[in-house]
């Protein structure tokens, strides 16, 4: 009797290395991929963890505490992670990728330098350039900040924005050395992407949209709320759909990046044209800051990231009064 074939399929399995990839492998030779596990993966909704209950997972655990649902207070905040390897290599694609989105999205928001002509009477900011570019730079984010979490997610968790790795640290969900090293290339790339816009505009008389202002028609206050009520609306739904384990068999990661990039699009696009001399909310500090390494800085910068690291604390309050899992340590 002729004994059933064997599917090579069935042999696919999950495990993690030493040092801390998933591997995606076949017995049979055929299928080999990896992806770092990090619980603060944008889009993945919590899939692609570690357990802190595995015994063998351990060592991996002690250099990236993220990795696990769950960290204690003591493990985020633990040094030794400045010594992992892994957490430099996506630091340095979370850079890299900095400079690609931050490049695109300004350049596709480039404007001349002046204010845009006042709305009319009768239609108001629905008939001019103060209407028309918000719309093309808010369905442009949705494209691109989209197909950027889809391309990063597996190897840096696709951050590409100080807001969400701040925000993750205060949510518990990202380590102290992996956010210091993101936010810090995050910088790095958003700044060569500045000097590459001038260096392709061949000036730096330019605005970009959501980083720029006009204090004599707004005043800094006014602009103030409008970044940390958008940013807090950005990292609300976000983690909703993106980082929250309780929709993972509702959205999954196939569908939250989509939805993450469509956020950010629309506040973008809809703070964007209200109030006449705003460019609308920044929703990400280093593309403004890039953007001002390639023109000029303002006086009021210090909005962009004031509003957003104060929206990210108060995310991370709730994140912990109400904690997606039944068990939540301090």
């Amino acid at each position: 009797m002729n004994a059933e074939p064997k599917d090579p399929r069935r042999d696919v399995e999950n495990s993690v290395n030493a040092n801390g990839h998933h591997h995606l492998f076949s017995t049979s030779g055929r299928l080999s991929a990896n992806t770092q596990p990090f619980i603060g993966r944008l889009g993945g909704n919590l899939e692609f963890a570690l357990s802190q209950q595995d015994a063998s997972q351990a060592g991996i655990l002690q250099s990236m505490p993220d990795a696990a649902p769950n960290m204690s207070l003591q493990a985020q905040l633990d040094l030794r992670g400045f010594w992992c390897l892994m957490l430099w290599k996506a630091a340095v694609i979370e850079g890299f990728g900095s400079l690609m989105l931050t490049f695109l999205t300004v350049w596709t928001n480039l404007s001349p330098s002046g204010i845009p002509t006042p709305p009319t009477a009768q239609f108001g900011n629905f008939a001019n350039a103060a209407f028309i570019g918000p719309l093309v730079g808010g369905l442009t984010n949705w494209f691109l900040v989209t197909l950027f979490t889809y391309t990063f997610g597996a190897v840096s968790g696709a951050h590409l924005n100080p807001t969400i790795t701040i925000a993750t640290f205060f949510a518990r969900l990202c380590s102290f050395p992996r956010m210091v090293l993101y936010v810090s290339f995050q910088l790095a790339g958003a700044s060569l992407a500045g000097l590459l816009v001038r260096a392709a505009i061949s000036t730096r008389d330019f605005k970009v949209g959501g980083c720029w202002l006009y204090t004599d028609h707004v005043p800094v206050s006014s602009a103030f709320v409008v970044e940390f009520v958008a940013c807090c609306a950005l990292l609300f739904i976000a983690f909703g759909v993106g980082l929250d384990p309780r929709q993972r068999q509702v959205i999954g990661p196939t569908l939250s990046p989509f939805l993450v990039g469509m956020t950010l699009g629309t506040i973008s696009f809809g703070t964007g044209f209200t109030r006449y001399g705003h460019g609308g909310a920044s929703l990400n500090p280093a593309r403004c800051f890039g953007a001002f390494v390639g023109s000029r800085f303002p006086g009021w910068h210090w909005i962009d990231w004031v509003a957003d690291i104060a929206a990210c604390i108060l995310h991370g309050l709730f994140y912990m009064l109400i904690p997606p899992f039944d068990k939540y340590d301090v």
